[in-house]
């Protein structure tokens, strides 16, 4: 979203042909005191439109004992303060400009702006209000109470303001992409999609063909989404949209230009941990494993408290029989990481028992076994920790500690084929035919109807991509 509206640039304007009033307000004194101090304001306006913020507030500080009550003055010092981030003293200079000036629309904008950038919200929302109230078919005055209301996530309130202020400015890039916005967090696809078009008309960016793919995609038009996330990234290889652009080619399984295009995106953005495990998830969907777990592996050193790299890396990794000891590593280094996390005990303890299996580590198995009773100690709602851990059990021919692990694995989750079929398993082992027969029966019927394993995964692929375009995806402020 974009920043407020201001009037900085318009109220200087006004103050250098207030000058002459400054010098009347003071007839008082000598006409070459009155003279002195009108050079000096404009030498302050001077200062403030150059950028010498420090040399303007000096000047202003310095004339105000002789003018307390000029509007210019404390409204250019309150200014002055705000650019130099000085927040208390700009939001005290442009109150006094308010009170002396009560129906001011740009002086309470700006009083308004001050407030909300040292957090006074409520505050700020009044005065964007009471702007809005002086001047209600005024462009800035709709526009910044809209961006007031998106900000405190009031978009049903914002959109009605946005629309007005577009009428006034059909061509107001910051003002429209806002509008876009709301309607598309608002499910008003059809107006939002018109917004966009139309800024498309007089400026193509990068940013709006990804917007306009977002509402693309939330329309169900997933061919159109691609093609406008596309048009972004060459028009804007930014993070975000070759993020957007290769997540959607994911999305629909289009795996060898996702690659392709998380490649690319990895060599330009080597240190963004999402474009690593986009890339990851890609190669695996194409059965590149071992290449797949050198991405996650990448992602993991970049972000090593992000659960979600783990999540890929461990599935990526019991497809891939090498990098063991390099996977293990991290697994470990996370369980270390986070002792209190049930799924770092857990992934460590899986990453230990494959390498084992593998031959190609030796791990105690006491070691396994107590990494997946604290994994389950610290979270007991685990369904797969207590498969695993029956599993674990069941290697061993321990039945008589595999078959509560399994039953209470399908308690907390009766979906789970493999489970069923490892406890009649079991009960055959222990001579009860019948509980085993009763297994055996479902797990034959969920097998027959069971969710495919490639959609579970393409869930879990579409959480991640949702949660990492809505964790970076809004435009900057």
């Amino acid at each position: 979203m974009s920043k407020w509206a201001l009037f900085r640039l318009a109220t200087v304007g006004f103050l250098l042909t207030g000058a002459a009033c400054f010098a009347a307000a003071n007839a008082g004194g000598t006409e070459t005191e009155a003279q002195k101090r009108d050079r000096q304001f404009k030498a302050a306006v001077a200062d403030y439109d150059a950028g010498h913020f420090a040399e303007a507030a000096d000047k202003l500080q310095s004339l105000l004992p002789h003018a307390p009550n000029s509007f210019e003055v404390r409204e250019l010092l309150g200014l002055t303060y705000a650019s130099i981030s000085q927040d208390k003293k700009a939001i005290e200079q442009l109150q006094a400009a308010v009170r002396i000036k009560p129906d001011d629309a740009a002086a309470r904008t700006n009083l308004a702006a001050s407030l909300s950038h040292a957090g006074e919200t409520a505050l700020a929302g009044e005065q964007f209000r009471k702007a809005f109230e002086l001047e209600p078919h005024d462009y800035t005055a709709n526009h910044n109470l809209g961006e007031f209301y998106i900000q405190a996530g009031k978009l049903k309130e914002a959109c009605p303001l946005l629309e007005r202020a577009q009428q006034v400015k059909p061509d107001a890039y910051d003002n429209g992409y806002d509008l876009a916005m709301a309607d598309f967090l608002t499910g008003q696809l059809s107006s939002g999609r018109s917004v966009i078009q139309s800024l498309l008309a007089t400026k193509n960016t990068g940013e709006l063909h990804n917007l306009l793919g977002q509402v693309d995609e939330k329309d169900n038009k997933f061919v159109d989404a691609a093609k406008e996330y596309e048009t972004a990234a060459h028009i804007d290889p930014s993070d975000d949209n070759l993020f957007a652009w290769g997540s959607e080619l994911l999305l629909h399984r289009t795996y060898e230009p996702a690659v392709e295009v998380f490649k690319f995106a990895t060599l330009r953005y080597p240190d963004s941990p999402r474009l690593q495990i986009g890339l990851g998830m890609a190669l695996y969907a194409r059965g590149l494993y071992e290449e797949s777990v050198n991405a996650l592996l990448k992602a993991v050193d970049l972000s090593p408290d992000d659960p979600r790299c783990y999540q890929f890396l461990a599935r990526a990794y019991d497809s891939s029989p090498k990098l063991v000891d390099e996977v293990i590593q991290r697994f470990k280094h996370y369980a270390e990481l986070q002792p209190g996390n049930a799924r770092a005990q857990y992934y460590y303890a899986m990453s230990l028992w494959k390498g084992k299996r593998l031959e190609q580590a030796d791990p105690d198995p006491q070691t396994v076994e107590s990494l997946l009773k604290r994994s389950i100690a610290l979270d007991g709602t685990q369904a797969d920790a207590h498969v695993q851990l029956g599993n674990f059990y069941a290697d061993q021919h321990q039945y008589q500690q595999s078959i509560p692990e399994y039953v209470r694995a399908l308690e907390l989750d009766p979906n789970l084929p493999d489970a069923h079929y490892r406890l009649g398993t079991d009960y055959v082992h222990v001579g009860e035919k019948d509980k085993a027969q009763q297994e055996f029966a479902v797990y034959q019927k969920q097998r027959a109807d069971h969710l495919a394993e490639d959609d579970k995964e393409r869930a879990e692929v579409q959480q991640f991509v949702y949660a990492a375009k809505s964790g970076s995806g809004a435009r900057s402020q």
